[in-house]
């Protein structure tokens, strides 16, 4: 387990990390989530004592990272996978790994055929690819075979089969009874791999919940409905109490999750129903909706705004 008690980290007067309190659990797969720079690769790092807390406290399983001896036999991370010597042979990076940890060789012929490099163990780093690098980053991250495993962006590089085996990996490992913290910007995949998510926007805790109910309380669920005989649709239901909203075309929507209802209503007075479907938002739409207020960067979409400044530049070079 990872657990944060007041965890703070000032940078001068920017406020990185403000005074988050979580705790991630074994056996699920937390999602880590939250806008650039509201703070989550400050927060892992610090949980790997790479840097100081100004204020609180992180522990894993009990203990701060610099009191764990063979520290990736407790905790396995991946937050840069370009963090390797290019002169070094994926064979050759483990091994050091190893060795630094008390860690057997055979482990790391074990990792390098669970990640799929054992064809290249023996080539340099320097001529790997993205998605190759960041399969070396999750052997290192594995070769302890720990307890606690950490993901910062996974599946960046990696292929349609390359995606589909991590979130598998990560699946199983929770499945497993481990502890699986993973950040990602890829709301599709969070959405098919995390069982929990933990979010922050400017530093400050925003959720701390299951995925199922942070899409309840942070997105609008709703019922569409077209038919031939929309006006005595309308007279139904609003003989039975429910609120009916226009929506774009001949559509009308009913908020909440009444579809059932509906059906039932319309067969009872035999009104045709051309389509009756319930509509949820995803997580990328709740997350939107979440963090709006906390995202630091904006852009824009105001193209005659880049003409006019292109005009100007042009004058003034």
């Amino acid at each position: 387990m990872i657990e944060l008690a007041g965890l703070t980290k000032r940078y001068g007067e920017k406020v990185a990390v403000d005074d988050l309190t979580f705790a991630v659990r074994p056996g699920i797969v937390t999602g880590f989530l939250g806008p650039n720079g509201a703070g989550k690769s400050t927060t892992m790092r610090m949980i790997l004592g790479l840097d100081h807390p100004t204020a609180g406290d992180v522990r894993i399983d009990g203990r701060r990272y610099d009191q764990l001896k063979d520290p990736l036999t407790y905790i396995g991370a991946l937050l840069d996978a370009k963090a390797v010597h290019g002169g070094r042979s994926a064979l050759s990076h483990l091994l050091c790994l190893a060795q630094s940890n008390g860690i057997p060789k055979s482990r790391v012929r074990e990792v390098l055929d669970t990640v799929g490099l054992t064809a290249v163990a023996r080539k340099k780093t320097k001529g790997f690819s993205l998605g190759m690098g960041q399969r070396l980053g999750i052997a290192g991250a594995l070769l302890g075979d720990p307890r606690i495993l950490m993901f910062d962006e996974p599946v960046n590089g990696l292929d349609p089969e390359g995606i589909h085996w991590i979130r598998t990996l990560m699946k199983s490992l929770a499945a497993q009874g481990r502890t699986v913290f993973v950040s990602s910007h890829l709301m599709s995949e969070m959405a098919v791999t995390a069982d929990h998510l933990v979010v922050i926007g400017q530093g400050r805790l925003l959720a701390d919940t299951s995925m199922a109910e942070f899409i309840r309380r942070n997105s609008r669920s709703y019922v569409r409905i077209r038919t031939p005989e929309r006006e005595r649709l309308l007279d139904v239901l609003h003989g039975a109490g429910i609120t009916v909203l226009e929506a774009g075309g001949d559509a009308l929507e009913v908020d909440g999750e009444k579809g059932e209802l509906i059906g039932e209503l319309a067969a009872r007075h035999q009104v045709v129903l051309h389509e009756l479907s319930p509509q949820r938002a995803s997580l990328e739409e709740a997350f939107m909706r979440l963090t709006a207020e906390s995202v630091e960067y904006h852009a824009h979409s105001d193209t005659a705004g880049l003409q006019d400044w292109g005009a100007g530049w042009e004058k003034g070079s």
